[in-house]
């Protein structure tokens, strides 16, 4: 990882880049971005489209932004529109990272670049991936429960876990269940961490969508099937925040033993601030969207211009937060790997929130205690 201050800019700007043929834009003359993100109904889409747009805008690029209602058909259409509309380049979140092949081929014989944001397209067609260290975030997730519950020096004691997954579309979702997995699945070897649904592999714990309707259903099942006889519940490890919603909301409902269950989310969601402020949720991985904008704004930038694209643009860009260059962990085809920028996430608890979420200017907190996003 790599941290460098602004004082560096110029000096880095000039090693990393002065031997460099550029094909200069005038900086965002004429240039329209096309922005496609999943959804408008999860809270973190609708802060990514809109820190992206901003942070286009005031690079003084035109802008177009959709969102299509978790509908990958919306998607490919809202895609073909802004090919139609001559984009210079397209910024992506898919809804579904497999079924974007055809209308990407479209987008490259039109000699459109793509950026895959925050979730990896399988087609050939990306030129760059810009998200956060997704298996991080589940060994987060995962190291969190680890230290909590103290599970090396757990002795005879052992606790019960139930594991909520994410959307199988997103190719995100592999990465955070198997982060978390992998920390604790030696401990589930040990029967220090007991599953009493049975349920640890992907395909039975995901929930198509993230959603927390689907999230809280399955929940009150297992809650239903294994835990009436009054088995305690210890651990509700969930990929995300808004499955995080749901399996609290079921705990508050179906659940006959105290609430004292480590619960797990990820994205820093206002309900699930509140939440981890009401003692609801333990801990949320957050993800600051902002910098992933920056990230993606400068790439695009580079990328335009005609600049050389590589661990050199860290140094150039002057970023005062923690990123990675990454050509191996990610591949959009078998064989074709697809360099990334890969941000570092940071884990939230109600005894850090201020600090992490507050002090750093991404939320405002009110006289209750409670968080909500900066403006």
């Amino acid at each position: 990882m790599k941290k460098v201050s602004k004082l560096a800019l110029a000096a880095a700007t000039v090693a990393a880049l002065g031997a460099v043929t550029t094909t200069c834009f005038a900086e965002g003359a004429s240039t329209k971005i096309g922005i496609a993100m999943p959804t408008q109904s999860l809270e973190r889409w609708n802060r990514d489209g809109s820190y992206l747009q901003k942070q286009f805008e005031a690079a003084g690029y035109e802008v177009e932004l959709t969102y299509s209602d978790n509908e990958t058909d919306q998607q490919v259409n809202d895609i073909q529109n802004m090919i139609s509309d001559g984009v210079n380049m397209l910024v992506i979140a898919a809804i579904d990272g497999e079924s974007l092949n055809t209308v990407l081929e479209e987008a490259s014989a039109a000699n459109i670049p793509v950026i895959s944001y925050d979730r990896l397209i399988k087609s050939d067609a990306v030129s760059y991936y810009v998200s956060f260290d997704n298996y991080t975030v589940g060994k987060l997730q995962g190291e969190y429960v680890r230290d909590t519950l103290d599970l090396d020096n757990a002795g005879d004691k052992t606790y019960n876990i139930e594991f909520t997954a994410g959307d199988p579309a997103d190719n995100n979702a592999g990465y955070f269940f198997n982060g978390a997995y992998d920390v604790l699945s030696p401990y589930i070897e040990a029967g220090t961490l007991v599953v009493p649904s049975g349920q640890t592999d992907f395909d039975s714990v995901a929930t198509p969508a993230w959603s927390t309707d689907t999230a809280m259903e399955r929940m009150q099942n297992i809650l239903a099937s294994y835990y009436a006889d009054g088995t305690v519940l210890d651990v509700a490890l969930c990929s995300n925040d808004s499955t995080a919603l749901g399996v609290a909301q079921a705990i508050e409902s179906d659940y006959a033993g105290d609430n004292s269950i480590l619960v797990t989310g990820q994205d820093g969601d206002e309900a699930n601030l509140a939440n981890v402020v009401d003692g609801k949720q333990s801990m949320t991985v957050y993800k600051a969207v902002a910098n992933e904008a920056v990230v993606t704004l400068d790439l695009a930038k580079a990328m335009l211009d005609g600049t050389t694209v590589d661990e050199s643009l860290i140094e150039a860009s002057g970023w005062e937060f923690d990123c990675s260059y990454d050509t191996t962990s990610y591949e959009t085809s078998e064989g074709h790997a697809c360099p990334s920028f890969l941000l570092v996430p940071d884990v939230v608890t109600k005894d850090n929130m201020v600090e992490k979420l507050v002090d750093t200017g991404y939320y405002t907190q009110d006289a209750d205690g409670y968080l909500h996003p900066a403006e």
